[in-house]
């Protein structure tokens, strides 16, 4: 199935019943026993590993959480773009995004009330392949910043709540 019957499929499927819309994902946390950093991560039928470098304290067994943070947001990146290229029409051949962040340790060790615990500045580079004129991927771009939703996450608060259970 292509990327333009998948998306004319949702367009049918939310016009004839808008609540076919919305969606939930869920992901399941919990601490590696005998470990002060690796959290093993499940997700529907996949899993991984998270866990802190050396000099936070951890085994550096995998990539820490803000690691991938900014992986979440590159990879959304890549497939917003070939998602919304298919739905433009837009030739493209390659998608590479690269996303740097950087955060002040002072907020998450609690060195500084004034300091927030999570990035301080995200840069997004992408590179765009393909035949297409460069206003035409600028159009993309511009397509892509507003309908990503892990870019939205960034760039927006988002309404979360905790619960002790």
């Amino acid at each position: 199935m292509s990327l333009t019957d998948v998306i004319e499929g949702t367009r049918q499927a939310a016009a004839a019943d808008p609540a076919k819309a919305a969606v939930s994902f869920s992901v399941d946390n919990a601490l590696v026993p005998g470990t002060a950093t690796v959290v093993d991560v499940r997700v529907r039928d996949h899993s991984f590993s998270v866990d802190e470098p050396s000099g936070l304290g951890g085994t550096d067994k995998a990539a820490n959480p803000v690691e991938y943070a900014l992986a979440a947001l590159g990879s959304c990146q890549v497939i917003t773009y070939q998602f919304w290229a298919a739905k433009l029409g837009i030739p493209l051949e390659s998608v590479k995004v690269t996303v740097d962040g950087d955060l002040d340790l002072h907020g998450f060790f609690g060195f500084s009330e004034t300091t927030r615990p999570g990035f301080t500045d995200v840069r997004v580079t992408v590179e765009l392949g393909g035949p297409a004129s460069a206003e035409r991927y600028e159009e993309l771009k511009r397509q892509v910043d507003e309908h990503c939703p892990v870019l939205d996450l960034f760039r927006n608060p988002t309404p979360t709540s905790t619960t002790l259970a």
